[in-house]
């Protein structure tokens, strides 16, 4: 069985607010001006950015605009994360009351 390492809800104003598997916040995503989100820490420091994929899902990029990775949509749903190497590193799944669990694979 894969251990839940946190989820992600939406927020008010269009952005993803990321918890860790005690329920304590370690990021935000916010909608960027051309798509994808602006990534930040929980002290509010950008770490990133994700743009959208050429299939679908979401390219990773670190702050100096270098791909860490890729997420994209399961056969059966959901989401499979990768790093940048191509390895797939976990899943998403829709959560019961909205927004995503994440696991480790």
């Amino acid at each position: 069985m894969n251990k839940k390492e946190g989820y992600s809800r939406p927020g008010l104003f269009g952005n993803i607010n990321h918890y860790d598997e005690k329920g304590r916040k370690t990021g935000e995503s916010r909608p960027g001006i051309f798509g994808g989100y602006v990534e930040y820490d929980s002290q509010g420091h950008k770490t990133g950015e994700s743009h959208p994929g050429m299939f679908g899902g979401m390219n990773h990029y670190d702050q100096s605009g270098h791909k860490k990775g890729e997420s994209r949509p399961g056969m059966f749903g959901g989401i499979n994360h990768y790093d940048e190497k191509g390895h797939k590193t976990g899943h998403s799944s829709r959560g019961i009351f909205g927004g995503w669990n994440h696991y480790d694979d």
